[in-house]
């Protein structure tokens, strides 16, 4: 089955492949679409049985075409002997991390301290450059406007199917289904995870356990909540470069956007329910366009409300008879949960997740503080985790990063980040059309959204974030780069 998996697979990314190198900006399309879909299928296809590298060698289709859209761009450039797009700092802030990321995986591990074997740095380089090339290629591919509506409209309805089959999945599949269905298994005998300690040996995050009982959280195609969640957080603000004339687009925009919301509060993720308010607020100071505000106090009012009513809607699940000598055994050596509703105790940051990203980031700042040269690429995060490396640090991407690249690295992630995003706001107060303009505006509050969120998770570990948000914000800053001209 394996080798079935594998043909099947080299088949398809040969002819996907053909079609990117004719016309590059069909890999956005397949990422927005194929990353939304792509741990359910693989699970599907484990469950088959396909196990092994061959599955894992499947997995590699949106590297494959991604550096088939880098590689037609730069032969494009090389060709005609110039880059297309006019240099600005942003760009060179990206190089200059792609090529420390760089130096720091060709540096022997003993080094540097670290302990990371070749598949461990492997994997960390795809992670922090994925998002570098993203970038790259949609600076040189400037989206006409066919395709950005095509595009924001894809990635809403995408966000709005992910919605309503996450919330469906959450209250008809039952852990133990999750469990029969071998999603432990793909979790550490095919992906190298460590022992998870959810329910049924899924990941903790599964569920939200609290002294009112554990409930269920949207997981939907991601099987994760948080990926999903950080999903919403970017298609919801690009609806607005999907509204169009017609009143009748604009109500299937709209109505998608609402359904993709309901996804994002049924994920319950708390730090993107705070996150997106933001984010729309930062377009809304950019924009200058205050009925914006609105909708960040909408957002907000309804992140509130539904966390004081979540323990009643969402459906309660537990904790299989496999699962119980751990939690007896976590429950003594940490203590009960403690009391109170999921509101109150998330704005006291007393439940068990906060208290647990509160202490891996304690733990990650005084390891950056400790050895700000970093350790090597492949010492943090999952990677770490999946390779049995010790972890510098986790949970936040900022700390990850200067664990493996030091602060050097570090900071020239944020000056690439905080370039980025002044660029998408220059292109929102300029001169481009009212298509690149909103289309800058959705790409900004989702970037800020992330961005917040990057401090205490590693959102770049979301595949689609990487390839698609990214992609998005090169996109965005080269059409409206080129409408200044």
């Amino acid at each position: 089955m394996a080798w079935i998996v594998l043909c099947g697979a080299a088949v398809l990314v040969a002819f996907g492949s053909v079609l990117v190198w004719r016309r590059p900006v069909l890999a956005l399309y397949a990422f927005i679409v194929g990353l939304v879909l792509n741990n359910t299928v693989f699970l599907l296809l484990y469950k088959a049985g396909a196990h092994g590298w061959q599955l894992t060698a499947a997995q590699a289709w949106k590297e494959a075409l991604l550096a088939v859209a880098l590689g037609r761009v730069a032969r494009d450039a090389a060709t005609n002997r110039a880059l297309p797009f006019r240099p600005m700092y942003v760009d060179a802030a990206a190089a200059a991390f792609a090529l420390t990321v760089l130096v720091y995986a060709l540096v022997p591990e003993d080094v540097l301290g670290g302990a990371a074997g070749p598949r461990a740095v492997l994997y960390g380089l795809r992670h922090l450059l994925v998002p570098v090339a993203a970038y790259f290629v949609g600076r040189s591919l400037p989206l006409r406007r066919p395709d950005v509506e095509r595009l924001a409209i894809l990635t809403v309805s995408a966000a709005a199917v992910t919605a309503i089959a996450g919330i469906a999945e959450e209250y008809s599949v039952s852990v133990a289904q999750w469990h029969s269905l071998g999603a432990n298994r793909y979790y550490t005998r095919q992906l190298d995870f460590p022992t998870l300690h959810g329910p049924g040996g899924l990941p903790e995050n599964f569920v939200f356990n609290s002294a009112e009982g554990v409930h269920r959280r949207l997981v939907s195609f991601f099987l994760s909540p948080l990926a999903s969640a950080y999903f919403f957080v970017v298609a919801i603000p690009l609806a607005a470069a999907a509204v169009t004339a017609g009143p009748r687009r604009r109500t299937l925009v709209v109505a998608a956007a609402a359904i993709a919301f309901l996804g994002l509060l049924f994920a319950f993720t708390r730090s993107a329910l705070v996150a997106l308010p933001v984010g729309l607020l930062f377009v809304a100071f950019a924009s200058r366009r205050w009925a914006v505000a609105g909708l960040v106090l909408a957002t907000a009012a309804a992140a509130i409300g539904f966390a004081a009513v979540y323990p009643d809607v969402a459906p309660r699940t537990h904790f299989l008879a496999s699962d119980l000598a751990y939690q007896r055994h976590h429950a003594k050596v940490r203590g009960s949960l403690p009391e109170g509703h999921p509101l109150q105790t998330s704005a006291t940051f007393s439940d068990p997740s906060e208290q647990s990203h509160l202490a891996e980031l304690r733990t990650g700042a005084r390891s950056l503080l400790d050895h700000p040269q970093g350790y090597g690429v492949g010492n943090s995060g999952a990677t770490a985790a999946r390779f049995r490396v010790t972890p510098r640090a986790g949970e936040s991407f900022y700390l990850e990063l200067g664990a493996d690249a030091g602060v050097g690295g570090l900071a020239l992630w944020l000056l690439f980040t905080l370039l980025t995003v002044w660029g998408l706001v220059t292109v929102v107060r300029g001169r481009a059309s009212a298509y690149v303009r909103r289309f800058a505006a959705g790409t900004l509050a989702a970037g800020v959204s992330i961005a917040l969120l990057a401090v205490i998770s590693d959102v770049w570990g979301a595949p689609w974030l990487s390839y698609v948000l990214w992609w998005f914000s090169g996109a965005a800053l080269t059409m409206g780069q080129r409408a200044d001209v």
